[in-house]
């Protein structure tokens, strides 16, 4: 029903900034509630940051004050900024969508941060 690709992954210096994107295409972008989650290599994926259908937002205690989500439903993306990077915010970023009770994940975007 949904397809997300994600993009923008790459290699920073801590301290540095990122911007992924997702974009999505199949169905009807505006209904679904979109969110980012993270992956490290051994870990849980957790949730990062979250946007409902109507513009509310959430994010994980670990990265309030330095990542911003946004949506743009005329260009079916959602968008995670990620300032002041540390090494623990290196991981697999995944993009999600969800509408009831469908979920939809992305192949994931590696973002690494190191010196």
């Amino acid at each position: 029903q949904v397809q997300l690709v994600e993009s923008g992954g790459g290699l920073v210096q801590p301290g540095g900034s990122l911007r992924l994107s997702c974009v999505a295409s199949g169905s009807q972008f505006s209904v679904y509630s979109m969110s980012w989650f993270r992956q490290a290599p051994g870990k849980q994926r957790e949730l990062v940051a979250l946007i409902g259908t109507g513009g509310s937002t959430n994010y994980a205690d670990s990265v309030k004050g330095r990542f911003t989500i946004s949506r743009d439903n005329t260009k079916n993306t959602v968008s995670l900024q990620m300032n002041s990077l540390k090494p623990e915010d290196t991981a697999v970023y995944y993009c999600n969508a969800r509408r009831l009770l469908a979920s939809y994940w992305g192949q994931g975007t590696q973002a690494t941060v190191s010196s």
